[in-house]
């Protein structure tokens, strides 16, 4: 064992205890915010993967948009296409517009989707109704389960609708249809069940005064997630669509681009959420210097001692080096075991806090059964590198102040 080593370990048992009051503190502050930034990121990295999953499972994973014009023709045989490249799961022609609905007295906004009614079980995974059916023949409309609640409406009920059209059209009237609701969907996302509502392809035409054609073909893929592979298969949804029975190009936008704000604005949330909870460790960090300047005040005679035996700086600063470094190194550990016991004992944790009166994840609000995590490996890296880097830098004042002592003066101390 080196001298350092063993003067460091030295000094962590005071004659009269087993371990100093003040540096079991500071191993409990390390530990402590270690624990809470690993904890506090696993947690959003929970809840991003579940918003990703309610995009991938509602939103197209890649939409194909005219470059010119707002109809797309043809629809039918650039669906073929699309089909035929291996990894395309589903593909929907479609008309997606904003219309005005009106029930007992009540009015709602929602973004209407007109789709095939097989196309749109297959290409959107929302489970089975809530309430009635998915059957879109007729008359007739699906409601997401916020707005259903909101107009008042339920399956059976008649629900007016109004043609966008009304309102650009100068020379022609769009007179209000009537729809049976015949279902009610809920995916668990307060934006889509309170903002879309589904009919058939064939009536959405005939409410937008269309003979044929659609705004959108959108694309589900089987590799969302697999950048590489993902981007091979835009581009050849994109060959796809060059072909004589469409002359004009289409413009392709996937499900990162058409929610750009949205994953950046949770980028950022995680990013500033785990800078602010660094300053805890850098906090817990300070503490650790407190206890080496006050240890370089008690072992000052002691310095000087070595001082005058011949030990130069270098060792002497080593020794409170190695004494930081065992504290943040043990806090470190420490707070890696408390983040792993909280963390796979999450659920039980917010049960027992709601129990007591303390409701920190109603199910009402965020619509999940239990509060979602994922420990990312780089995050731990992270924790334990950024605090390494703070933990050094605050153990190297007080041992450059304990190497700078004059021996004469210390001993005299």
């Amino acid at each position: 064992m080196s001298f350092p080593l063993f003067l460091a370990l030295k000094y962590l048992k005071p004659k009269r205890s087993v371990a100093s009051v003040i540096t079991c503190v500071s191993v409990i502050g390390v530990m402590l915010g270690v624990a809470v930034v690993i904890i506090v990121r696993s947690v959003m990295t929970g809840f991003g993967d579940i918003w990703e999953e309610k995009i991938l499972d509602f939103k197209p994973h890649v939409s194909l948009l005219p470059t010119h014009g707002n109809v797309i023709f043809g629809e039918n045989g650039i669906a073929a296409s699309l089909r035929a490249i291996p990894g395309v799961t589903c593909v929907t022609p479609e008309i997606d517009t904003r219309v005005l609905l009106s029930c007992r007295g009540r009015v709602l906004a929602p973004i209407i989707l007109g789709v095939d009614g097989d196309d749109f079980t297959r290409a959107y995974r929302i489970g089975t109704p809530r309430a009635g059916t998915f059957n879109l023949d007729g008359d007739s409309i699906v409601l997401g389960s916020t707005a259903a609640r909101t107009l008042g409406a339920w399956v059976g009920d008649e629900i007016v609708v109004y043609s966008p059209k009304t309102l650009v059209a100068q020379d022609e009237v769009f007179l209000p249809v009537k729809w049976k609701v015949v279902g009610i969907f809920s995916c668990g996302q307060h934006e889509y069940d309170s903002g879309y509502v589904v009919a058939s392809l064939a009536n959405l035409r005939d409410l937008m005064g269309m003979e044929k054609g659609v705004f959108a073909i959108h694309v589900k893929t089987d590799c969302p997630t697999d950048k590489g592979k993902f981007d091979a298969l835009v581009a050849a949804c994109r060959a796809a669509t060059q072909g004589p029975g469409n002359p004009s190009p289409l413009r392709a936008v996937t499900w990162r681009e058409a929610d750009r704000e949205l994953f950046n604005a949770l980028a950022v949330e995680k990013n500033m959420t785990a800078l602010l909870l660094s300053l805890i460790s850098l906090v817990a960090v300070f503490c650790v210097m407190n206890t080496l300047l006050v240890l370089t005040v008690q072992k000052t005679p002691e310095i000087g001692l070595l001082k005058a035996l011949g030990f130069g700086r270098l060792e002497i600063m080593k020794v409170f080096m190695v004494h930081g470094m065992i504290q943040c190194g043990a806090g470190i550990l420490l707070g890696l075991g408390v983040s792993w016991a909280v963390l796979a004992n999450l659920q039980r944790i917010v049960e027992w806090l709601a129990r007591m009166g303390l409701e920190v994840f109603p199910s009402s609000v965020y619509g999940l059964a239990a509060i979602p995590h994922r420990l990312i490996v780089s995050d731990i890296f992270w924790v334990v590198g950024l605090v390494f880097v703070f933990g050094l830098l605050a153990s190297f004042i007080p041992a450059l102040i304990a190497s700078l002592k004059d021996p004469v003066r210390a001993l005299n101390t």
